[in-house]
């Protein structure tokens, strides 16, 4: 299959399938008389992988090492589990940060009254002219 067909089965689009062969996660495709990429079901399989990977905020880094437990039958199941742990405390350490920036925010959109007044406590708290509650 071409690599339109490849990136539909898999979602990946064609763009992450070219950086993904680009920085070797997946091997260089076989390619046809013309020069366009050619993969296959084990291609197709590695691309399914890695979008769920990604779907899961692993970084490259990260990815590439889950492939190579992913490939290897004699891994050790503690290696792949602490990957997952440590991408969890990531996570949930990112969702925390998120909250409070969100609590930031609205803090200063409940200070800022929305009228005609140029006065605007959000755009004082973003400069820091005045005490950002967090």
């Amino acid at each position: 299959m071409n690599i339109g067909e490849a990136a539909r089965r898999s979602g990946v689009s064609a763009k992450m399938i070219r950086y993904y062969e680009s920085v070797g996660l997946i091997p260089p495709p076989g390619r046809t008389e013309a020069g366009y990429r050619r993969y296959g079901a084990a291609e197709l399989d590695i691309l399914r992988f890695l979008n769920q990977t990604r779907s899961l905020g692993f970084t490259v880094e990260q990815m590439r090492a889950l492939l190579d437990l992913w490939r290897d039958r004699h891994r050790a199941s503690a290696e792949v589990k602490r990957l997952a742990l440590a991408q969890i405390a990531a996570l949930e350490a990112r969702a925390a940060q998120l909250q409070a920036m969100s609590r930031t925010l609205r803090d200063l959109a409940e200070d800022c009254h929305g009228d005609e007044n140029p006065e605007c406590p959000i755009l004082d708290g973003l400069a820091g002219t005045t005490e950002v509650r967090k």
